[in-house]
C-alpha cells in the first residue's frame, strides 16, 4: 500500500472537472484508491465521492493505493495534481 499527502495547487481546486479527470486515472486502475481531507474518506472511483471532498486550492489530501498497479497509479495522480489537471 502506498500513501502519500498531497497537496491541491490549482486555482479553482478540486471542481468537476478534476473530479473528472481523477476518476478517469483510478478507474483504470487495477488497486484500490481512496482519498481523505480532515475527517471524510472516499472511494476515489467515485465521482460524486471525490466531489464530497470540497478540496479548494491549498487542501492537503491524503491519498492510499492499494494492488498490483499502485505505483502507477500514484505517479499518474500526482502528475495530474502537479499540472494543475491541466487547466492552467
Amino acid at each position: 500500500m502506498l500513501i502519500e499527502n498531497i497537496k491541491i495547487i490549482n486555482s479553482l481546486g478540486l471542481h468537476a472537472r478534476p473530479a473528472a479527470q481523477l476518476v478517469k486515472i483510478t478507474s483504470r486502475s487495477d488497486c484500490e484508491v481512496f482519498i481523505s481531507r480532515d475527517d471524510m474518506e472516499v472511494n476515489a472511483k467515485s465521482i460524486m465521492g471525490v466531489m464530497m471532498l470540497a478540496a479548494e486550492q491549498g487542501s492537503t489530501l491524503t491519498v492510499k493505493c492499494d494492488g498490483p498497479d499502485e505505483s502507477d497509479c500514484m505517479n499518474d495522480l500526482k502528475e495530474l495534481i502537479k499540472n494543475k489537471f491541466y487547466e492552467e
